[in-house]
């Protein structure tokens, strides 16, 4: 799947705009020794809804619009987060996935996060003696990005220590001072924003998991409602992962035969996991904190519609589960 446009290119102008904006977002912005731009949403700044909007956006990089409407579907949860993007593969697996797994140290001084955003697509590493990606999915998407700068966001609540950065920066073949780095924790509002602002994302990878062709699909739109916060990382976590699960939906639009698109739209709901049932906090529990062993079919929205543009059908399945999200957002 070839591409010319480069996610870094068209993200870093949000990037420069929450910096230039940080007063008006409550965002808390620093450069460290190394020269890297530390962008905080939510660890020892306020944040809020706009800055989890901007960073969504910013994860997509730059090919996905989002924004922030009220839901009748959900009466006592309106907000809802509406994500749309006319290259959703790119977009969502190419940038937004958060699919870097990225550390430093050991024992209790450890650091660990995902990272997502548009650095993924810059990332390589050698491996048997040739230079390749950092992710095994940009071979398949064919598709690597080349820019000056980039941006990396992560879901924590620490900031990451300068040797995680350096080998951020070299990965990525910049300078340490080319790097901006959003910090997001579950718990606060922007946090919840942008994760919830991934429900397009969720119905791409389990579209990726299923084996739809990437290229068969060329336009998505999705939404989802934005969750209170939640101060406990593993009920806030659960929270924005029900958003998704129970009060998601998505509507992708395919080449191809009626056929296949009939059968993503069946396949694709979260309720054809065998986890289902449940908030996923109780899930979560369950299985003693072992995010590994969730099934992970369980990961997508609530219902979806699959268009074949060729025929003009359109395939439903699924649907959204109010008593479910009331109990995970209302406990």
């Amino acid at each position: 799947m070839q591409t010319k446009v480069s996610v870094n290119a068209l993200a870093l102008p949000i990037v420069k705009h929450m910096i230039a904006n940080a007063g008006k977002l409550r965002l808390k912005v620093e450069r460290l020794g190394n020269g890297c731009t530390i962008i905080d949403a939510g660890i020892d700044a306020v944040g809020g809804l706009e800055a989890g909007r901007l960073i969504a956006e910013v994860c997509m990089g730059g090919l996905g619009t989002v924004t922030l409407t009220h839901n009748p579907a959900f009466p006592r949860w309106p907000v809802s987060v509406n994500v749309h993007s006319s290259n959703p593969v790119m977009a969502c697996l190419g940038s937004q996935y958060a699919g870097w797994s990225l550390s430093h140290g050991e024992g209790k001084g450890a650091f660990y996060a995902l990272g997502s955003g548009p650095a993924r697509a810059m990332a390589t590493k050698l491996k048997d003696g040739a230079e390749k990606p950092v992710e095994e999915l940009f071979e398949e998407l064919g598709y690597r990005d080349v820019h000056g700068e980039t941006a990396i966001v992560m879901e924590v609540d620490k900031v990451p220590p300068v040797e995680l950065i350096q080998k951020i920066a070299r990965a990525c073949k910049v300078e340490t001072d080319s790097v901006h780095v959003i910090l997001t924790p579950t718990s606060s509002l922007a946090g919840s924003m942008q994760v919830v602002g991934r429900v397009l994302e969720v119905a791409l990878h389990k579209a990726h998991s299923l084996h739809f062709p990437l290229g068969h699909i060329i336009d998505g739109s999705a939404s989802a409602p934005v969750p209170p916060p939640h101060p406990n990382f593993v009920k806030a976590m659960g929270r924005t992962n029900d958003a998704i699960l129970f009060g998601g939906t998505a509507h992708l639009f395919v080449k191809g035969g009626d056929e296949a698109a009939e059968t993503l739209a069946h396949e694709l709901p979260s309720s054809t996991s065998r986890d289902y049932g449940k908030p996923f906090a109780e899930v979560f529990k369950e299985y003693k904190y072992d995010f590994f062993k969730v099934d992970p079919m369980l990961f997508s929205p609530a219902q979806v519609i699959v268009t074949a543009v060729e025929s003009g059908r359109s395939f439903h399945a699924g649907k959204l589960d109010g008593e479910l999200l009331e109990r995970s957002f209302g406990e």
